[in-house]
């Protein structure tokens, strides 16, 4: 039987890794819900990309649009999930779409024969769609997905083209900075050898470091590895990855763009499944695995148990330290007053745009100001060792004078 890896939120708030066997990785999210875990991740334990060619998610994307599209327009389930299939120009999602429409003229509900695609739709994705098929409105579930979908992807693109520019001036200052080690300073060497005289501090330094560079590159290259992959698996821990997670959301301006970003995914996620009907403390338990932070979804295991012993989401919410709180006290205020009128759905995603353009206003003063001190480390470390070379060189002159 096949094994599957899988992620998951506790009823207690916590996270649970594990593997679990099944038929297909729709039978492994039906055992991990009966066992009450909310999987968010279910991948075959073979290694990834051995299932078949790789899915974009932009056709996934195109997949949902179209499929919505189609049943909003009275096209038979089967006879649209046929014409997606045919009009799919990719050949792994021409695969992928076979197989689910396949499963559903086996039998299979949509929601089943997309889970069976392995790690190609989200759980969430799921749970969603079965949703919509049990009320009825599976059209315009699919079409909130959809536009889910598009505005997480357009967010993402913006965040990525926001670290572009700030990235590949970092890239620049240590290429600047490694060939200066490599091949400038220890043509220096021989000239400095030549005064017989004591070096200036920074200039013996800048040679020693060089010098441990160009002979022992291999012994640091090795060092710089061994780090790295000592913070990638202490990040694979549980108590790695919220040490990170704390820092992350506590760092200046890092940490104001990363509670935005689960602002706006929460407020998206929870407006969406609200809009199609999903009640407030399901809906909740979906979005708040997809805030991307396990502080902020432990923050709102605490605000679903207040939900369910009867306070408003608006109250729960209010409650949350200052630390972790999703909302600030203008947007409970605007919250509690759409929750009273039942315009929750509504003001949710009214919240989620206004946090996306918040955001992208975040962004941009983010890297405004880290271009100019990226440049101004550049400058200064090329600066220290121009300098720390030619300090020799102006006491030679000045004895000489």
């Amino acid at each position: 039987m096949p094994a599957f890896a899988y992620d998951a939120l506790a009823a207690d708030g916590g996270t649970r890794t594990g593997t679990i066997e099944a038929d297909s990785p729709g039978a492994a999210q039906a055992a991990l819900e009966a066992a009450g875990l909310l999987p968010t991740r279910i991948a075959a334990r073979h290694a990834a990309g051995a299932g078949g060619p790789r899915v974009p998610r932009v056709q996934v994307l195109a997949f949902t649009r179209s499929l919505g599209g189609l049943l909003a327009s009275g096209v038979p389930l089967s006879r649209a999930l046929t014409v997606i299939e045919q009009e799919a120009a990719h050949p792994g999602a021409r695969a992928a779409w076979s197989d689910v429409h396949a499963r559903v003229r086996d039998g299979s509900s949509l929601a089943d024969a997309l889970a069976a695609q392995g790690a190609l739709f989200a759980p969430v994705f799921i749970a969603m769609v079965r949703a919509g098929e049990a009320g009825g409105f599976l059209a315009e579930v699919l079409g909130q997905i959809a536009d889910y979908l598009e505005r997480s992807r357009e967010l993402g693109g913006r965040v990525l083209t926001a670290l572009v520019y700030p990235c590949l001036l970092a890239v620049i200052a240590g290429g600047v900075v490694c060939f200066l080690l490599v091949w400038f300073i220890p043509r220096f060497a021989t000239l400095f050898a030549s005064f017989h005289q004591e070096l200036p501090l920074l200039t013996q330094g800048i040679q020693a470091f060089s010098t441990a560079l160009t002979r022992h590159g291999w012994l640091v290259a090795l060092a710089l590895g061994g780090a790295a992959l000592g913070v990638h698996q202490a990040l694979q821990r549980p108590w790695g990855a919220a040490f990170a997670d704390r820092l992350l959301l506590r760092l200046p301006g890092i940490g104001a763009v990363r509670s935005g970003l689960a602002r706006t995914r929460f407020c998206r996620m929870l407006g969406t499944l609200l809009r199609a009907g999903v009640p407030l403390l399901p809906a909740l338990t979906v979005a708040r695995a997809t805030v991307g932070s396990r502080e902020l979804e432990q923050a709102l295991v605490e605000a679903g148990e207040r939900i369910r012993q009867g306070g408003t989401l608006t109250a729960a919410l209010a409650a949350l330290p200052g630390s972790v709180s999703l909302l600030p006290p203008a947007a409970r205020e605007s919250l509690g007053v759409a929750e009273a009128s039942g315009r929750l759905a509504e003001e949710l995603l009214r919240q989620a745009d206004a946090g996306e353009r918040d955001l992208d206003r975040r962004l941009r003063t983010l890297v405004a100001l880290a271009e100019p001190l990226l440049l101004l480390l550049m400058a200064a470390l090329v600066g220290t060792i121009v300098v720390g070379m030619l300090l020799p060189i102006f006491d030679l002159w000045s004895a000489i004078k």
